[in-house]
């Protein structure tokens, strides 16, 4: 089974990519050589920076890669293994793979400006405002978060710790060497990657562990150093830092997913989950949930921020979008259906309970019982350990079948989930500092409209949020997992991101006079789902008397139909004229 699995998604994305992309190119978005792309006329060496397509692919690929196509279908296939497979597939190819690559495309013809700056040219001014605000919450979340994330990581996996940072001198000395002129990008590129692997293979045998400074708990520091790095990466150039990590970073992930590829074909890991499963306990319904869990891998609105506010700036030419927009949604659903077999089939293969559950008794399971036991209820599944861990554990299981030592194949999966989680939180912040600056440059506030002023303020509203204290399961209060007080909202906040990028590029198409179903049916597909999420969620916020994330969740409620409302109210009416 799970070497059909493979296969027929491979078969199905190269068949999508040559169909239905070379369709949207064509005739839908009439992709030109003709056409300067922004980086091109609006050229200033920092964040207009015309790229070579190979490049821009890994920065726009790994940046929406992140841990969301990991953690999503992880936590999903609680409700069987085809729900999700079937989702990933038919998502991607024909709603975020044309989300993206409708956003990517909309803002390199529209000055490399975000999407939410586009929706005020096509939806009016109080719509632009009301977008951006959405994009600066979700973006709030996302920097706020993923310090947290890649901290929990390094406890979780030390032996991702040395890789990690190791990358990042690796990266600028090859950022450096591709603007030689006549560099050998081949040649560095690999000494690069061997250089990498190295490192990964000392991670795996020098974990490092930061300890707690007196009573500050260790993941205070290592919160503010990422937050001292995503700064730093967001204000340098891009071709110094963010360009070459991220395009080393797609090699990582290419050749760990080339790797699982080989090891499905070879091991051939029986599936260890059942195919659907209706009412798992304590989970909530699998409509609308199942649509919100796995967002990256089969469409997320954050991809549109990622497509019109920093790959955008960097496109060399029109055609390229085609490769790094539908291309990339592609290859991210591939690294979803890699998660689903690695969380079922791999985590099957062999499974001991203190990987996850300390507490429980020790036991060795496989097959059946592995899964049922680690999937056991909704409650079960939750943690970040659980989530990232049936993943690294799963893929290290299926790796370790073809000879690779269980403590390279850890390293190397626990690098690959916290260098994601990195890009992420680096590109993320640099995207917010731009919306910082749209909308202080919309209030008449000079003193954020510059980068470094407008990043600083980024950085540390998110830093604010991480750090503020919650109270824990003892009722303790906890300093540094603030950010998760308003997790709860990213997922449907995230989705609703996508139907209003949806509703932007409808218009788009509508005004053109160009076939608008491609984005409209997506569009209402994902403003259904998210509105009935966020519903239900509100109810549940209610009940529970989480009053901060109740209010949060109404505004966005309103917001999304202001702005879908606009949007309908905007090509309607020109239905009769096409």
């Amino acid at each position: 089974m799970t070497v059909s699995i493979v296969i027929l998604t491979a078969v199905l994305y190269i068949l999508a990519y040559n169909t239905y992309g070379r369709y949207l190119g064509r005739k839908i978005f009439n992709l030109s050589m003709s056409s300067e792309t922004p980086a091109h006329t609006l050229n200033d060496d920092r964040d207009y920076v015309p790229t070579k397509r190979f490049i821009l692919f890994g920065h726009h690929y790994t940046s929406i890669a992140g841990t969301g196509p990991i953690v999503g279908p992880a936590i999903a296939v609680i409700w069987g293994w085809l729900p999700a497979l079937l989702w990933i597939l038919i998502g991607s190819i024909f709603m975020g793979a044309v989300h993206d690559f409708g956003t990517l495309i909309l803002s390199a013809r529209n000055e490399g400006k975000s999407v939410g700056e586009i929706s005020g040219m096509f939806l009016g001014t109080k719509t632009r405002i009301l977008f951006l605000l959405v994009i600066f919450i979700t973006l709030l979340i996302i920097v706020a978060i993923f310090g947290l994330v890649i901290v929990s990581i390094f406890e979780i996996y030390p032996q991702s710790v040395i890789p990690v940072w190791l990358q990042i001198p690796i990266a600028v000395a090859l950022g450096y060497y591709f603007r030689r002129a006549g560099s050998n990008r081949t040649v560095a590129s690999i000494i690069a990657v061997v250089l990498m692997y190295l490192a990964i293979i000392l991670g795996a045998y020098v974990p490092v562990t930061m300890p707690p400074l007196g009573p500050i708990p260790s993941l205070i520091p290592w919160l503010v150093i990422l937050y001292i790095y995503a700064y730093t990466a967001s204000i340098l150039p891009v071709w110094k830092l963010l360009q070459p990590r991220d395009y080393l970073n797609s090699i990582q992930l290419i050749v760990a997913m080339g790797l699982m590829f080989l090891a499905i074909l070879f091991v051939h890991p029986e599936m260890s989950a059942p195919a659907v499963v209706a009412s798992p306990s304590g989970a909530p319904p699998i409509f609308p949930f199942l649509f919100i869990t796995i967002a990256c891998g089969a469409i997320s609105g954050f991809h549109s921020l990622v497509g019109s506010g920093t790959s955008s700036k960097q496109l060399d030419t029109e055609p390229d979008s085609k490769a790094i927009g539908y291309g990339g949604m592609l290859l991210e659903g591939v690294l979803a259906m890699l998660v689903v077999v690695s969380a079922t089939a791999g985590l099957g293969m062999h499974y001991e309970t203190g990987w996850f559950f300390p507490n429980a008794p020790a036991e060795v399971l496989t097959g059946h019982e592995a899964f049922a036991r680690h999937y056991a209820s909704w409650g079960a599944a939750q943690g970040l350990g659980v989530k990232i861990g049936a993943f690294v554990h799963g893929a290290a299981n299926i790796l370790e079948g073809m000879g690779i030592p269980v403590n390279i194949s850890m390293a190397l999966m626990g690098m690959f989930v916290a260098s994601f989680a990195g890009t992420t939180l680096d590109t993320a912040s640099r995207i917010q500092r731009y919306i910082v600056s749209e909308l202080a440059t919309t209030a008449h506030f000079k003193p954020l409209q510059g980068p470094k002023a407008a990043t600083g303020f980024a950085v540390i509203s998110a830093a604010v949020l991480a750090f503020a204290p919650i109270k824990d399961a003892a009722g303790n209060w906890v300093f540094g997992k603030g950010g998760l007080i308003l997790w709860p909202l990213f997922g449907t906040s995230n989705q609703l991101l996508a139907a209003l990028s949806l509703a932007v590029i409808t218009v788009y198409l509508v005004r053109r006079k160009i076939n608008r179903w491609v984005t409209l049916i997506p569009m209402l597909i994902m403003f259904v789902v998210s509105t009935y999420a966020i519903v239900l969620n509100l109810h549940t916020y209610f009940t529970t008397h989480q009053y901060h994330l109740l209010i949060i969740g109404l505004v966005l409620l309103v917001v999304d139909f202001l702005v879908v409302g606009v949007a309908f109210r905007t090509f309607l009416p020109q239905k009769s004229n096409d």
